[in-house]
C-alpha cells in the first residue's frame, strides 16, 4: 500500500483490499474514507465487508460512493464533514486516488481562505492532476 499526503493528517491511496485495512491501522491511521461504488469492479464487490473490518480494527469508516467526475453538492458536503469530524490521520481511497483527491479539493474550496494554486500543487505532488476539475473548483469557492 502506497499512500500520498494531500495535507497534514490526510492521505490518499488507490484501491485497498479488505485485508489491507490491517496495514492501514498498523501505519497509524485512525479513519478511512471510501469513495468507491459497490460492484464497480471485481475487487470491490461489497462495501459492508470493508466497514465491518474497519470497525473490528477500531478505524472510523465513512463511505461516500461517487462515480468518477460526478460530484454532487451532497457528496462534497459529506467529504467536508468527514475532513472536519474524523480523527486524524485519515486515509481516503478509491480505485486510483483521483476521486478522493477531487472530493478533497472541492471540500477545501468551500473555505474562503483556500488557495486554488495550493490545492493544485498538493494534488500534483500526490500524483493527481486537477486540471480537468479547474472550472468546477473555480466556481465552487464562496
Amino acid at each position: 500500500m502506497q499512500t500520498k499526503p494531500l495535507e497534514p493528517g490526510v492521505e490518499i491511496t488507490s484501491a485497498l483490499a479488505v485485508d489491507e485495512l490491517e496495514e492501514v491501522k498498523a501505519r497509524g491511521f485512525h479513519a478511512v474514507v471510501c469513495n468507491r461504488i459497490e460492484g464497480e469492479s471485481e475487487d470491490f464487490p461489497d462495501e459492508a465487508r470493508y466497514r465491518e473490518k474497519a470497525e473490528q480494527l477500531g478505524l472510523a469508516w465513512v463511505h461516500i460512493a461517487v462515480k468518477p467526475g460526478e460530484y454532487s453538492e451532497a457528496d462534497i458536503r459529506a467529504f467536508a464533514e468527514a475532513l472536519q469530524q474524523l480523527p486524524r490521520p485519515l486515509l481516503a481511497f478509491c480505485r486510483s486516488g483521483k476521486r478522493a483527491t477531487h472530493l478533497w479539493a472541492y471540500a477545501k474550496r468551500q473555505h474562503e481562505q483556500c488557495d486554488l494554486a495550493e490545492l493544485f500543487a498538493a494534488a500534483h505532488a500526490a500524483g493527481v492532476d486537477l486540471e480537468d476539475q479547474r472550472h468546477g473548483l473555480e466556481r465552487s469557492a464562496q
